[in-house]
C-alpha cells in the first residue's frame, strides 16, 4: 500500500525534509470542526470562511461489509472523539463506536481498504463497552474497561499494533499481553504506542528508532513492554509526538525522551534519550498535563503556568521568535491566563499550528490560534472566526480538528 507524507524516514539522524510552507498551506487549506447535539460539521477553509454540514440520518441502519454500518436512527451524544493523520473516530452514547475519512491501512477497521465520507458504525465492538478511542496517524486503538481489554487495528508496520508482528489489520483485534490490564489512559504518536496502567506502571511498544518506547534501546518492539526506568515511579499521564514520548508523574515531574533533534525533550541538548530522563524547573514547579506536537512538547504547571519547548521554526511556541527551545520555557504572552487544559497540534508538514485552552466543564473562550494563515505568527493571537460555548475540544489530526460543543 502506498504511504503518505507524514510517514518517518528511517534513518535516524536525517528525518524527510518538510516540504516549504507555502506548498503546504495551499495544500492544507480546511479544518473540520463537529458539534454538540447535532452532529453537523464545521468546515474552515483557508480564507476562515466556515461552512455547515449536518449528517442527515435515516431510520434504518443500512449494514457494510465487515459488521459496519452507517450511523442512522435517533441523534446520539458524542462521548469522546480522537483524530488521526486523515481518519477519525468517535465514541457515541449507547456504545456506539463509529469511524470515517481514510481506510486505505484498515484504520478504520471496517474490514475493507475503502474510504468512508461519513460517520460509519463500526459494528465489531458492539457490545464490547468501550470506553477509550485513541488514534494514531494510520492506526486506532480502544479501550473496554468491563472486559479489560485493549483492541487495535490499521497500519502495522514497525509494530505499532502491538499483536507480535508488523500486518495491517482491517478489523480490531484485542492485544493479548494488555489483556486484562487496568488502563488509565492510551497515547499514540505516530508510529508508537504507550498505555499507562491503573497502578502507574507505562506499557510501550511500536517504532523505537530513536528510543521513543524509552525501553533502553533502538529495536521496534512488537508487543507492549514495561518501560523499567519508571521502576517506582507512578505515572499519571503521557504525550506521543512523531519520534518522542514526555510523561506527567503523580508528584508533578516532567519526563522526556526519543528523538531530542530540536530539543523537543527539554533536556537542554539536541541528543536521543533512549529511557526517561526528568526536566528541570529553574523554580521547582510540579506539572499536571504534557502534550505533545510533531517535534515540540507542551506543558502546563499546578499554578496553571504554559511552557513550551522544541521546534519554533514557524512561531509554534508562541515565545516571539522562530528559535527553536531546549528547555521549557514559560509562554508569557499567557502570563495572566489559568491554564486548565491543552491540546497540542503541530502539523508535521505544514505552517498550521494551533494550540487550544479551555477549562471544565461549561465556559465561553475565543479559539486562541497562531500560525493559521500564510503570514506565521509567533506570538498567540485570538481568533475571531467564532466565540462558543464549548465542553470539549478533543483533537485536531493532521488535516482536520474537532470541538465538541
Amino acid at each position: 500500500m502506498s504511504r503518505r507524507f507524514h510517514t518517518i524516514n528511517t534513518s535516524k539522524t536525517s528525518p524527510t525534509p518538510l516540504p516549504s510552507h507555502h506548498s503546504l498551506s495551499t495544500s492544507l487549506s480546511f479544518s473540520l470542526g463537529l458539534s454538540l447535539p447535532r452532529l453537523n460539521f464545521f468546515f474552515f477553509h483557508k480564507n476562515y470562511l466556515k461552512k455547515e454540514y449536518q449528517i442527515n440520518k435515516q431510520p434504518k441502519m443500512t449494514e457494510q461489509e465487515g459488521g459496519s454500518s452507517e450511523v442512522t436512527g435517533p441523534f446520539r451524544r458524542i462521548l469522546l472523539i480522537s483524530a488521526g493523520a486523515s481518519h477519525s473516530v468517535a465514541l457515541l452514547s449507547g456504545n456506539v463506536i463509529c469511524s470515517w475519512g481514510r481506510g486505505e491501512d484498515g484504520q478504520l477497521g471496517h474490514g475493507d481498504a475503502e474510504d468512508r465520507l461519513s460517520p460509519t458504525q463500526l459494528g465489531t465492538l458492539d457490545g464490547h463497552q468501550i470506553v477509550s478511542i485513541t488514534c494514531g496517524a494510520d492506526h486506532t486503538t480502544a479501550y473496554s474497561d468491563s472486559l479489560l481489554q485493549v483492541y487495535s487495528w490499521g497500519w502495522g508496520d514497525f509494530g505499532r499494533l502491538g499483536h507480535g508482528n508488523s500486518s495491517d489489520l482491517f478489523i480490531p483485534q484485542p492485544i493479548k499481553a494488555l489483556q486484562g490490564v487496568r488502563i488509565r489512559q492510551i497515547a499514540c504518536g505516530d508510529s508508537h504506542c504507550l498505555a499507562v496502567t491503573l497502578d502507574g506502571e507505562v506499557q510501550s511498544w511500536g517504532r523505537n528508532q530513536n528510543g521513543q518506547l524509552g525501553l533502553g534501546t533502538t529495536e521496534d518492539s512488537l508487543v507492549p513492554q514495561r518501560i523499567q526506568a519508571f521502576q517506582g515511579v507512578r505515572i499519571k499521564m503521557v504525550a506521543a509526538g512523531a519520534e518522542h514520548t514526555a510523561a506527567v508523574t503523580e508528584s508533578g515531574e516532567l519526563y522526556g525522551w526519543g528523538w531530542g533533534r530540536y530539543g523537543n525533550l527539554g533536556l537542554g541538548d539536541r541528543n536521543d534519550r533512549l529511557v526517561p530522563e526528568k526536566v528541570s524547573f529553574t523554580h521547582g514547579e510540579k506539572m499536571v498535563i504534557v502534550a505533545c506536537g510533531w517535534r515540540h512538547t507542551i506543558a502546563v504547571s499546578s499554578a496553571g503556568g504554559l511552557y513550551t519547548y522544541g521546534w519554533s521554526k514557524y512561531g509554534q511556541l508562541g515565545h516571539g521568535d522562530f528559535e527553536d527551545h531546549l528547555t521549557p520555557y514559560k509562554l508569557e504572552a499567557l502570563r495572566d491566563c489559568f491554564i486548565s487544559q491543552v491540546r497540542s497540534l503541530s502539523l508535521s508538514l505544514s505552517s498550521l499550528h494551533l494550540e487550544l485552552f479551555h477549562g471544565f466543564p461549561y465556559f465561553k473562550l475565543n479559539f486562541g490560534i497562531w500560525s493559521l494563515s500564510e503570514s506565521n505568527s509567533n506570538l498567540p493571537i485570538a481568533c475571531l472566526l467564532f466565540t462558543i460555548s464549548w465542553r470539549l475540544c478533543d483533537c485536531a489530526g493532521l488535516l482536520h480538528l474537532f470541538i465538541l460543543n
